[in-house]
């Protein structure tokens, strides 16, 4: 039986249900066109804005590494070590919008059977800031984009109206939502933030407001370690460091108990799983839970920037997996994926010794 790596995820017809997401490696088209040639079935771009931003005066991301022998992590380079997590602090694109604009054509026009989904962030404190969400839509899709992908997790905005401050909150989340849906006639896919209580409400929220799918997680807030000698944070600037974002190896499992919760929520909706993958493995625990499409980011910045052998492997690993079990009349993605979503319980469901009875703690 032939196997079949393509997707239909939200409509749009993908060559393979990997994506390189938005990040670092999609901040330019040169890099988006080489990661199509090396084979994504799609990419993310680094988000974009209507107006330029400026980074810290420093590295805007590194890597923490953990040493085998020991429960040592530092983002000081050394031999032996193995990667543990990557660690950000970059705002949005530094490029405004009038720069991605025929740069999105000029990907359209040479790819256009590939899917370019546009990441795109406005405020949302006034009637204007909404409107912004608009002309970014607008323009965008003007130009070729395939979908968008609302940035309502970037975790360090320190505009209240802004990145993971919007997706806190489920009345900003469906306003945004619906006012892109208002002008879209492309897909939207809306980027949740894990830093929440509650990612079923804002999953909620934006279905409530019309998206389309929901892409989960972004990375977890959080700071660099602190130097043993210099006593200063690994990542800092003048001595000065703020939240960042962690992503990689580390956040692999946090992230798929995020999904778990969100493909329960809503089994017929449709995911994109973000969050520590680097083979193929990894992917398979979001296809599993119920993902349509998997994005990548860490791996790739760490290969080649795009990734080249990281798509390669992970291609080669579905084709494989498909064709281990092919005996079970699994071809396509389609037929294994939500298998394991219904296997995550409730901890009293958890079977316990045949002569014992779940009490929680509490007396029966």
């Amino acid at each position: 039986m032939a196997v079949d790596l393509s997707v239909t995820f939200t409509g749009l017809q993908f060559e393979n249900p990997f994506l390189l997401a938005s990040a670092p490696p999609t901040e330019s088209d040169t890099n988006i066109m080489r990661a199509f040639d090396a084979g994504w079935g799609g990419v993310v771009t680094k988000t974009i804005g209507l107006h330029p931003v400026v980074n810290v005066a420093g590295p805007k991301t590194n890597f923490t590494y953990a040493t085998p022998e020991s429960f040592h992590l530092s983002m000081r380079k050394r031999a032996g070590t193995a990667l543990h997590s990557s660690w950000n602090w970059e705002l949005i694109s530094d490029k405004p919008l009038d720069w991605w604009i025929p740069r999105i054509a000029r990907i359209k026009k040479a790819y256009p059977a590939k899917i370019l989904v546009a990441s795109i962030m406005a405020g949302s404190g006034t009637d204007r800031e909404l409107e912004h969400w608009q002309e970014l839509a607008r323009a965008c899709q003007n130009e070729g984009a395939d979908a968008f992908e609302l940035n309502l997790s970037c975790p360090h905005m320190d505009r209240q109206d802004m990145g993971s401050n919007i997706g806190k909150d489920e009345g900003l989340i469906s306003v945004v939502t619906q006012v892109v849906k208002e002008v879209a006639t492309v897909p939207v896919w809306a980027k949740l933030t894990p830093a929440t209580s509650d990612i079923v409400a804002e999953a909620r929220a934006s279905f409530r407001g019309g998206a389309d799918a929901i892409s989960s997680s972004n990375t977890f807030p959080s700071l660099p370690l602190i130097d043993l000698e210099t006593l200063d944070f690994e990542m800092n600037v003048d001595g000065f460091v703020s939240s960042g974002g962690l992503g990689g190896p580390a956040i692999l499992p946090q992230s798929l108990a995020k999904m778990a919760q969100l493909t329960q929520a809503f089994p017929d909706r449709a995911f994109s799983g973000i969050g520590g993958i680097g083979e193929f493995a990894h992917a398979l625990n979001y296809f599993l839970l119920g993902c349509g499409t998997v994005q990548v980011c860490t791996a790739a910045m760490l290969d080649h920037a795009v990734g080249p052998n990281v798509i390669a492997r992970l291609k080669a690993g579905l084709g494989e997996f498909l064709e281990r079990h092919a005996g079970r009349g699994w071809s396509r993605l389609e037929d294994f994926r939500g298998l394991r979503r219904d296997h995550v319980v409730a901890h009293s469901k958890i079977r316990r010794p045949a002569t014992r009875e779940y009490h929680g703690g509490h007396e029966a």
